[in-house]
């Protein structure tokens, strides 16, 4: 009996494996897809005009450009010289106030006298100019009652000691079709750059053209400085990399002005006051290079009036190696030593042709003796 449902069982098992078979085998012999029919062509009718346009340019977007920088438009000498009197008025008055007071005293006692000179040496006048102006004050007013008004005279004997009649004219013209060559030179800590910065502006207010040559090559400071004086008038600066030979730096200025036919070349020089054969070995150098192309028509010093005899000092040393032709004078506001402009001119022989009076852009203007004097006596 058990074999049979053994035998049974085994018959069903086989059954169902040939079922599975024979199904595997016939999808494994399915006729493939049928393949898709092919997209009927598409025909393009030829463009008409109607269809036919320009191709499209291509805009492009606006570039900004930047706007050109606005060039300031330095201050006229004539107004320059208003403002500074007036000025010159408020800063020094003290000097002149003081010596009226003691010259018009009823009686001019030697105290007195040497109250005055104490006055005169306190303001930078100087040992020599101080005696000077004393014996010439004594011999006009020493009569008891002198109708002489003690203003006046004392006006006049400054001008005398000013000395009004020297040339102050600034030298800035060249000969020949070539530029007016100008030298500033100075300790560094004067003005000296700011000095070649505004007599650019002055030169500009009268219609020259200029070229800047920044031969303080040791200084980067300087170098960017006068660019930036440059920049605000339209002036062009010439310029090398820093420790450049400072004699190249002014040869290619005045080369600059040359071809371009300016009016004058700046140079600013290099203020290293180390020792004196070194300042005269690179000063002679600077000034024999620019020569190999146009002459040196002015030399200027740069002192700072408040060092007073440190001032000096320095005029002395640049004076024997360099051939100044005359002094500007920065810092003279808010002083009483002027007096320092009649010490300079007699221990170098040559004029106060400018002078400072304040930080601003056009705060320098031509020395005017009588001005200086009526300003001294407020």
């Amino acid at each position: 009996m058990a074999s049979w449902l053994y035998l049974v069982i085994a018959i069903a098992v086989l059954a169902v494996v040939l079922v599975v078979a024979l199904l595997v085998g016939r999808s494994r012999q399915a006729p493939p897809a049928a393949p898709q029919a092919p997209a009927p062509d598409v025909v393009v009718p030829p463009p008409t005009d109607a269809d036919v346009a320009e191709p499209a340019v291509e805009v492009p977007a606006e570039v900004p450009v930047d706007a050109a920088p606005t060039l300031e438009k330095p201050e006229g000498t004539a107004s320059r010289l208003v403002r500074l009197r007036q000025r010159l008025a408020g800063s020094q008055s003290g000097l002149g106030r003081g010596l009226l007071a003691l010259l018009s005293r009823d009686r001019l006692d030697e105290d007195t006298w040497e109250s005055i000179e104490d006055t005169l040496i306190t303001a930078d006048v100087g040992v020599a100019p101080t005696q000077e102006l004393v014996e010439k004050l004594r011999t006009r007013l020493r009569v008891e009652g002198s109708a002489e008004d003690p203003r006046t005279v004392l006006r006049e004997e400054l001008l005398a000691l000013v000395d009004a009649g020297m040339d102050r004219r600034l030298q800035v013209s060249g000969a020949d079709g070539k530029p007016g060559v100008v030298l500033v030179v100075g300790v560094n800590g004067s003005g000296k750059t700011t000095t070649v910065g505004k007599l650019s502006r002055i030169l500009v207010a009268e219609d020259r053209s200029v070229v800047l040559g920044a031969a303080d090559t040791f200084r980067a400071a300087a170098v960017e400085q006068l660019a930036t004086w440059g920049e605000r008038v339209g002036v062009d600066v010439v310029r090398g990399p820093e420790g450049t030979d400072p004699a190249s730096v002014a040869f290619e200025a005045v080369k600059e002005g040359v071809d371009t036919g300016a009016d004058t070349v700046i140079v600013d020089t290099a203020g290293r006051l180390q020792n004196k054969a070194g300042l005269m070995d690179e000063l002679g150098k600077v000034k024999r290079v620019i020569e190999k192309q146009a002459p040196v028509t002015e030399v200027l010093l740069v002192l700072d009036a408040t060092t007073g005899q440190n001032g000096l000092i320095q005029a002395r040393v640049f004076g024997e190696v360099a051939d100044v032709t005359g002094i500007v004078l920065t810092k003279l506001d808010g002083s009483a030593k002027g007096g320092i402009v009649v010490q300079v001119q007699r221990e170098l022989g040559v004029p106060v042709k400018l002078v400072g009076l304040g930080e601003g852009a056009d705060d320098l203007a031509p020395f005017e003796p009588s001005a200086f004097v009526d300003a001294l006596l407020g």
